[in-house]
């Protein structure tokens, strides 16, 4: 437990450090708070509650404002992701052909919920409001791959080509 508690500072450390390199990009002003947030997002897959507080300190912004713009955008998250990040969309569109149908499929064979990742960090789980695909409705995506017209079939013959990858 010890040696976990130690490996768990190393590496709050080295992430305190690389978003403090990352800050001195950037000038001490509140307005850039999104642009490092996506930064700091793209770099990590989420934003780690050291990089928050790093960020925090760097701009003179109280954490809870920061907390509060991470939970505002979507694009922004918490807790980490999978390699193969699944959104399913929810948007009317996709509603109304069988969206919701796709997403249970999902739950059910991954054993995880909306927000959630699979133990082994292989794949994470996110319902969406709109894809801008309509007409290809109903859409998933895995990571930036847009999977149109979708049925339980593909879903599932999707998955397994992912689950074979390393």
């Amino acid at each position: 437990m010890e040696e976990q508690t130690k490996c768990t500072n190393c590496m709050e450390q080295k992430t305190k450090k690389e978003v403090e390199e990352l800050l001195t990009k950037y000038e001490r002003h509140k307005d850039n708070l999104i642009q490092i947030l996506n930064e700091v997002q793209e770099k990590y897959g989420y934003i780690p509650p050291i990089a928050q507080l790093t960020i925090s300190e760097y701009l003179s912004i109280p954490m809870a404002e920061i907390y509060g713009v991470i939970t505002f955008y979507s694009r922004f998250t918490l807790k980490p992701k999978g390699k193969y990040n699944i959104s399913v969309c929810l948007g009317t569109a996709c509603f109304v052909k069988g969206s919701q149908v796709i997403l249970d499929r999902v739950k059910s064979t991954l054993h995880i919920e909306e927000g959630e990742t699979t133990k082994d960090g292989k794949f994470s789980l996110d319902a969406t409001r709109c894809v801008g695909a309509c007409g290809l409705a109903p859409v998933f995506t895995v990571n930036d791959e847009v999977y149109g017209k979708a049925t339980v079939k593909k879903l599932d013959e999707v998955l397994e080509e992912y689950s074979k990858k390393e």
